[in-house]
C-alpha cells in the first residue's frame, strides 16, 4: 500500500493530491468537476494517475454535495416530529433579530413548512424523568403519512431528549419497523446533546434535509471505488476539521456541510507550524466561491454553533465564511452599473476563455485579458485558453458601458477584490480582530492572483502563497486526523460543585469517545482527548467555552473562565457567581503522516519562462514570467512579475517584491 490520496471537489475543478509513500513524493491534479455526478471526476482522476487503485491505503474526500443541496434548496422534503404543544417552535424560531433596524429585513425561509410539522404526545422532564409515555397511536399516524406521501426524510426533536433520549429512540424504532422504504431519520439528541430545542430541532432538520442526496452520493462513490479495487475505508472530511469514515458520515451527513473548504484551514494550521507565523487569515478563491477562516495562535477557530443562511446549527465546526466570488463569477449590469457575482459560470460552460460555450465575461476572463494569465498558460496544468472568445465577451460588455475593455477588466477585478475584502472584515474587524496583525495566506486556483490587492484593502503587510496553492485544500486533508466530538449537559452552580463530579463525567465521556474512535479502527495508543466546559455568569443566557486541563482543579477552572470571558468581551467580574452548562470532549485518532515528501513535477506541464505585456492600473508593463520551481530560496524577485505553476498563477504588481522561503512558500511584501 503506497498511496495516500485526498480529493476536493470544487464548483469548477476537482483537486486531487496523490502522495506516494515509497518514493516520498506527491502529485497534484486538477480535473474539471462533473456537476451531474461529482464522483465521476474523482474516479477519472484516480484511474488516470494511479496504476492500481488497490494500492491506495488512505483516501480522504471533501464533498460539497450536502452544502450545495442546501444552498440551492434541492434537499428532501422533511417531516419534523416534535413534542405535543411545542410544534410551532421551529416555525416561530427566535425573536432576537440581529438586524433590528433593517427595514428591509425578511425572515429566512425555513426548510420545513408548518404543514409538515407533526406532534406526538409524550413528555420528558428536565431531569430525564418520564412525565408522559410516548403515544404509539400518534406514531402510527406519522407512519401512514410517510408511506402515503412518499416522504423519505424525518427529523425527531422531543423536549429534554438531550438528558433522556428514550422517546426519540422509541419513535425511530417504531417508524423503521413499519415504513415501506429506507427513510433518513435524524434524532436531535444524537446530533446536539444540549438544550435549546429550536436550535437542536433545526440541526436535526438540516441533517434530514441533506441526508438522502448526501448519503446516495457517498454510497455510490464507495460502491464505485470497490468495483475499481479499493479495499479500505473511504474517509470524509468533517466540518470540525477532522475526518470520519463514509459509513459514519452517512449516519450524520450534517457533519460534512463544510467538508470541502475546511481542508484549506487545516492546511493553514500545518503552514503555521512550518513558518512559525501564529496568526493567519486563510483565503481560498476557486472558480465559484471565496472561503475565509482564521488561524489564531496556531489553531483554527472552532465554534460549537453557527448559522447557515440564518438557520442555526449546533455542531462543532471550523468557523468558515463563504461568499459567491471566484474566477467564474459573472460580470453583469444592473441599472447601468457594473456588478460581479455571485452568479458563476462554474465548470459548464465556464468562463468564455475556456472555449466551452461561455458567453458572459467573468473574473478569469478579466485576468486573462489583462495578461495576468498568458495565452501560453495552461490552467490546471493542461487547459489552454482562448483569447478571442475572452476578448469578444469583454468588448460586448464594455460597449454597453462606453468604456475600454481594459477599463472594464480592471473594473471587474476592483469590484471582486472589494467584495472579498469586505467579506474578510466580517470575520476580523466586525469581531474586534485587527487584520493588520495577521498574515494573509492566499490559495485556491485564483487567490494568488488577487492576494496583494486584498492585503492592500486590509492594510496587511505580508502575503504567503503556499506550495501548490491550487490544490492546497486537498493537501490540507492529508494533514488531518480522525475526530469525534461528544457532549453532556452538566448544569451545576460552581459554588457548590465537587471536583469529582467533573472527573466522573469526564471519564464517562472518555469511555464513549473511546468506543467511537474504536469504531473508526483507531488503536487506544493513537487516541488523545481534550476537555472543555461551557460556562457563564449566573443570570446570563449565553456562555463561553473554557479549556479544562488535567489534573482537574476548580480553582484553575475559575481562573480560566474569567480570563476567557475577559478576552472575548473585554471585561470580567471575578467575584461574580458562575455555573457550568455543558462538558465537551474532543477525541482525536492520530493518523500516521509521511515525512519528507517532495513535489513531483510533470514534464508536460512545465512553465515556459518569458516576458509578456501585463496591465496594472491601465498601464502596460513588460513583465517577467517565472516558473515557480526555478526560483531560488531567498532570491528577491521585484514586481511586476508573474509566477506560474501547474495549479495556480501568482501576480506580483509593480510596487511589491517576492521571496521564496526554505519551505518553498512565496512571501510577498511591499517594496521598501
Amino acid at each position: 500500500m503506497v498511496y495516500r490520496v485526498a480529493a476536493d471537489i470544487g464548483g469548477t475543478f476537482t483537486d486531487i493530491v496523490i502522495e506516494n509513500k515509497s518514493e516520498k513524493n506527491f502529485l497534484t491534479i486538477k480535473v474539471l468537476s462533473t456537476p451531474q455526478n461529482q464522483a465521476i471526476a474523482v474516479l477519472e482522476g484516480l484511474k488516470k494517475n494511479i496504476p492500481n487503485i488497490n494500492e491506495i491505503e488512505f483516501l480522504v474526500h471533501g464533498t460539497t454535495v450536502g452544502l450545495n443541496s442546501f444552498l440551492e434548496r434541492k434537499g428532501s422534503r422533511v417531516l419534523l416530529v416534535m413534542t405535543s404543544g411545542i410544534s410551532d417552535t421551529y416555525t416561530i424560531a427566535r425573536g432576537d433579530r440581529k438586524e433590528l433596524y433593517n427595514v428591509q429585513y425578511t425572515k429566512p425561509e425555513v426548510l420545513v413548512p408548518r404543514k409538515d410539522v407533526v406532534e406526538v404526545r409524550e413528555r420528558m422532564q428536565w431531569n430525564g424523568d418520564i412525565l408522559t409515555n410516548i403515544n404509539e397511536e400518534d406514531i402510527n399516524v406519522i407512519i401512514n403519512k410517510i408511506n402515503d406521501e412518499d416522504i423519505n426524510a424525518v427529523a425527531i426533536c422531543f423536549l429534554h431528549s438531550y438528558v433522556n433520549p428514550a422517546h426519540e429512540l422509541k419513535a425511530r424504532e417504531l417508524i423503521q419497523a413499519k415504513v415501506k422504504k429506507d427513510v433518513v431519520i435524524s434524532l436531535s439528541h444524537t446530533l446536539a446533546r444540549e438544550w435549546r430545542e429550536y436550535e437542536r430541532g433545526s440541526t436535526a432538520v438540516m441533517n434530514s434535509y441533506i441526508g438522502p442526496v448526501t448519503n446516495n452520493y457517498l454510497k455510490s462513490l464507495e460502491s464505485n471505488l470497490l468495483k475499481e479495487g479499493y479495499k479500505h475505508p473511504l474517509y470524509i472530511m468533517q466540518s470540525n476539521g477532522g475526518v470520519i469514515r463514509a459509513k459514519t458520515a452517512i449516519e450524520q451527513p450534517v457533519q460534512t456541510l463544510l467538508s470541502g473548504p475546511v481542508g484549506g484551514t487545516i492546511g493553514g494550521v500545518t503552514l503555521s507550524k512550518i513558518t512559525g507565523k501564529q496568526n493567519l487569515i486563510c483565503v481560498d478563491m476557486g472558480g465559484t466561491s471565496f472561503d475565509m477562516s482564521l488561524i489564531v495562535k496556531g489553531q483554527p477557530y472552532i465554534t460549537n454553533e453557527t448559522e447557515l443562511e440564518h438557520l442555526p446549527l449546533l455542531i462543532p465546526l471550523v468557523d468558515i465564511h463563504t461568499i459567491g466570488a471566484g474566477g467564474g463569477s459573472i460580470a453583469w449590469l444592473e441599472a447601468g452599473a457594473l456588478r460581479v457575482g455571485p452568479q458563476s459560470a462554474g465548470a459548464e460552460p465556464g468562463p468564455a476563455c475556456y472555449d466551452r460555450g461561455g458567453t458572459e465575461a467573468t473574473v478569469t476572463d478579466a485576468n486573462f485579458f489583462l495578461g495576468r494569465i498568458g495565452t501560453d498558460s495552461k490552467l490546471g496544468g493542461w487547459m489552454k485558453l482562448n483569447y478571442n472568445e475572452c476578448s469578444a465577451v469583454l468588448k460586448n460588455l464594455a460597449q454597453k458601458l462606453s468604456i475600454s475593455e481594459i477599463e472594464l477588466a480592471e473594473g471587474i477585478l476592483s469590484i471582486i477584490n472589494a467584495k472579498m475584502a469586505d467579506a474578510i472584515r466580517t470575520i476580523t474587524v466586525k469581531q474586534g480582530i485587527d487584520p493588520r496583525e495577521f498574515t494573509l495566506v492566499a490559495f485556491g486556483g485564483a487567490a494568488p492572483m488577487h492576494g496583494v490587492w486584498l492585503a492592500e484593502e486590509l492594510e496587511i503587510n505580508e502575503i504567503i502563497v503556499p506550495n501548490d496553492p491550487g490544490t492546497f485544500s486537498a493537501w490540507g486533508m492529508l494533514q488531518t486526523d480522525i475526530r469525534r466530538d461528544v457532549t453532556v449537559n452538566f448544569f451545576h452552580a460552581f459554588s457548590n460543585l465537587d471536583e469529582n463530579k467533573i472527573i466522573n463525567s469526564f471519564e464517562k465521556l472518555k469511555k464513549e469517545a473511546t468506543d467511537l474512535l474504536s469504531q473508526e479502527n483507531v488503536k487506544e495508543s493513537d487516541m488523545s482527548f481534550n476537555l472543555t466546559a461551557d460556562m457563564r455568569y449566573i443570570g446570563q443566557e449565553y456562555y463561553v467555552n473554557v479549556q479544562i486541563y488535567k489534573p482537574i482543579k476548580l480553582e484553575e477552572i475559575n481562573k480560566s473562565f474569567h480570563e476567557t470571558y475577559k478576552k472575548q468581551y473585554g471585561h470580567s467580574t471575578p467575584e461574580g457567581p458562575i455555573e457550568f452548562i455543558n462538558l465537551r470532549l474532543v477525541a482525536t485518532g492520530h493518523i500516521p503522516k509521511t515525512s519528507g515528501v517532495q513535489k513531483k513535477h510533470l514534464q508536460s506541464s512545465e512553465v515556459n519562462e518569458n516576458t509578456r505585456s501585463v496591465f496594472f492600473e491601465n498601464k502596460k508593463y513588460d513583465t517577467e514570467v517565472l516558473n515557480r520551481s526555478n526560483i531560488k530560496s531567498d532570491k528577491l524577485v521585484d514586481g511586476p512579475a508573474i509566477i506560474e505553476e501547474e495549479t495556480a498563477t501568482t501576480v506580483v504588481p509593480p510596487d511589491y517584491s517576492l521571496k521564496k522561503d526554505n519551505f518553498g512558500n512565496l512571501i510577498i511584501t511591499k517594496k521598501q
